[in-house]
């Protein structure tokens, strides 16, 4: 990223649109790509080593089902201290500035994982363990609320006339791109070492990369967000935080609504990501390395798929890709039973078509409805957003998914993801009608 970000001192707004002093949305597009991929890849090495690792390393005295289902307890955690992150962050980030938000945020994600792959078995410290495991998501959880930097918004209000969709879904790569790298590092130990050695210490290494990755990528994001060409944009788009319970007084009810806008979007991420490895490797012979290499065919699926929607979303809109997408989740939701039970043919069809599906609709699903914000609010309101969407959406879907599927069937799992899309498609109608009568 250029040195030329930088004004020089004493220069003023108009500043930023000259030459190579203007922070170009192709700059913001690759912080915000670089960011997100870090943050994913962390997310999904944690995902999967819930159903790989935690369940024995933690819970050895359970039986496979029940160790996972509390696994998956422990991993909703991060989703649930989000909401509260954001309100300690923001308040970090008015008193004391972007660069001190960032670095404790920088170090709390950093020390966070890099303490997980240290993290001692059952056998050796018994219950502890699993406190600390819980105390580290908590960490990570807090620390990825205060990684938001607002690049994701500026990036919309900079895009060019009629590219909006087509900006909108950079971000969004970042999804698939974390994944394909998680999914790649967990393959290849599961396939280089055995069960023992595996469980033993070749876990360990996929958060020894995600501390790495985290602290180049939260750094390189740094450089950008404390430049002063992007300190005049966010003052220029009066993108800058306020209190958290200022925004909910002024405008909960845009809180509420974009917070369900995506949840079919959500509900489908983590039921074709985290879940079906979970049901696959409990309740079918496919070896787990196995699976992960269909995940990774229907990241790439999602890689297009993403793709596809900025450029369908520029001639149709977001907001109607978005509840296209959700009617299209919907369909898809009656046939989960009937493919995901249907062997290694169905489950290869589920995943392809749910990453395809999933692209489409993820790569426009952040910040939809944000511009039902006012200026003042709409930094904080997209972050309060999105933490209450993959909260509500996202949070507990493994958990969920993986009880209600192994006690009353699967198609309690297309249940889930069917209210997912009337969520989204009750939240897109209130918010026209609410424009409407405006």
């Amino acid at each position: 990223m250029s040195q030329n970000i930088a004004l020089p001192s004493g220069s003023n707004h108009a500043g930023i649109h000259q030459g190579h002093h203007k922070v170009s949305p192709g700059e913001i597009a690759l912080a915000v790509v670089i960011g997100r991929t870090s943050e994913f890849f962390d997310f999904f090495v944690y995902g999967i080593a819930s159903v790989l690792v935690f369940p024995k390393l933690l819970f050895p005295h359970f039986d496979p089902l029940t160790a996972t289902l509390y696994s998956f307890a422990i991993f909703s955690l991060a989703f649930v201290v989000r909401p509260i992150g954001s309100v300690i962050f923001m308040w970090v980030g008015r008193v004391h500035g972007r660069g001190v938000k960032m670095t404790i945020s920088l170090f709390l994600l950093g020390s966070s994982t890099a303490a997980i792959s240290f993290l001692p078995s059952y056998e050796q410290i018994g219950y502890v363990a699993v406190w600390l495991l819980s105390a580290f998501r908590i960490g990570q959880g807090l620390a990825l609320a205060g990684a938001w930097d607002g690049l994701a918004s500026l990036l919309s209000l900079n895009s060019p006339a009629g590219k909006r969709g087509w900006y909108a879904m950079m971000p969004q790569l970042g999804a698939p791109f974390g994944f394909l790298l998680a999914s790649g590092l967990f393959l290849f130990f599961v396939s280089a070492l055995t069960p023992a050695d595996f469980l033993d210490w070749g876990w360990r290494y996929p958060f020894f990369c995600a501390f790495a990755v985290n602290v180049v990528a939260l750094f390189a994001r740094l450089r950008l967000v404390l430049s002063e060409a992007y300190s005049q944009q966010l003052e220029t788009r009066q993108l800058e935080p306020v209190p958290v319970f200022e925004l909910l007084r002024a405008q909960g009810r845009n809180v509420v609504i974009g917070a369900f806008a995506p949840l079919a979007t959500f509900a489908l991420f983590h039921l074709v990501t985290i879940f079906p490895l979970s049901w696959v490797t409990l309740f079918t012979d496919l070896p787990a390395g196995q699976f992960l290499v269909i995940e990774m065919f229907g990241a790439w699926v999602a890689i297009f798929a993403i793709i596809a929607s900025g450029v369908i979303a520029d001639r149709i809109g977001r907001r109607t890709l978005l509840g296209t997408g959700a009617v299209l989740i919907a369909i898809f939701s009656f046939l989960t039973p009937f493919l995901l039970g249907g062997g290694v043919a169905g489950e290869t069809v589920f995943i392809l078509v749910g990453f395809g599906l999933l692209g489409l609709s993820f790569g426009q699903s952040s910040g939809a409805l944000t511009s039902n914000f006012s200026s003042r609010y709409r930094y904080t309101g997209a972050a309060l957003t999105s933490d209450l969407a993959w909260m509500v959406g996202a949070g507990f879907a493994p958990l969920v998914a993986l009880g209600l599927s192994s006690k009353f069937g699967l198609a309690l799992v297309g249940a889930y993801l069917l209210s997912g899309c009337v969520c989204t498609l009750a939240s897109l109608a209130i918010n026209r009608q609410l424009v409407v009568n405006d």
